[in-house]
């Protein structure tokens, strides 16, 4: 595939932890510069599901962002992200990412253009839920992974999106440090901040001979405040690269 994919911070949605209300939260990360949201809730209804996807599908799009929507319904959008269980094959869409948490679940993949391993710490979201990888895990299941990874599972803090960019992932998946923030938008900013500059040192070394780009990887797209990682529809549509850049469910 040669469409832009999830990189930088991911945000993973709980309506029900999320202080000041689960679209606030969204928009307050979309601020600051996360640029992919996936859409859980699960436990909803299918209208009122697809009603929130079309609220935070909007909210994204004056950023050129994309909703990605957990399970294989893509809710009126074309990208999902789907358990480690299934469905196999994946849905014939634009972009499909799948939850793993080890090499024998990465290599079930076959179409699917991105996976997030998990958990690499432990997570307040599923407490026991593990083990974690950490971050030695993480750099070998880049290492053996055929598609980018997003490292999920207790990215809380600044250093810890350092040294999962540094382990080789595209991006990290974020729950509750940002649902659960008092201040999404500056928990955002710092999250967003250290990616952006972890991305930016390890492609110059890349550049410069000193380390190898991952075999599994893409080169992150360094965004600058405010610009898209994704597609400009806002619709989940992944677009091509320009010449020049570039928690389970």
């Amino acid at each position: 595939m040669t469409g832009v994919l999830p990189s930088g911070v991911v945000l993973l949605t709980d309506r029900l932890v999320a202080r000041g209300g689960l679209e606030r939260v969204v928009a307050g990360a979309v601020a600051q510069g996360v640029r992919w949201v996936v859409l859980r809730e699960k436990d909803l209804p299918r209208a009122e599901r697809a009603a929130l996807a079309v609220d935070l599908r909007a909210i994204l799009a004056a950023a050129g962002g994309t909703l990605v929507v957990a399970g294989p319904d893509p809710l009126g959008g074309d990208a999902v992200h789907l358990p480690a269980a299934g469905p196999y094959p994946p849905p014939a869409l634009p972009l499909v990412g799948r939850s793993c948490h080890n090499e024998a679940e990465l290599a079930r993949l076959t179409t699917e253009h991105y996976a997030t391993v998990s958990p690499v710490w432990p997570t307040k979201s599923k407490p026991g839920y593990g083990p974690p990888l950490n971050v030695a895990g993480l750099g070998s299941l880049v290492r053996a992974s055929p598609v980018p990874l997003l490292a999920l599972g207790g990215v809380e803090t600044p250093d810890q999106v350092t040294a999962c960019v540094e382990a080789g992932a595209a991006g990290v998946a974020v729950l509750g440090a940002l649902m659960r923030a008092a201040n999404p938008e500056e928990t955002a900013h710092l999250l967003t901040s250290a990616f952006v500059k972890a991305a930016t040192q390890k492609l110059a070394k890349s550049r410069n001979g000193r380390t190898e780009v991952p075999r599994s990887g893409l080169r992150p797209t360094v965004p600058t405040q405010g610009s898209s990682l994704t597609a400009r529809s806002g619709h989940g549509r992944p677009q091509p690269q320009s010449a020049t850049t570039e928690e389970s469910q």
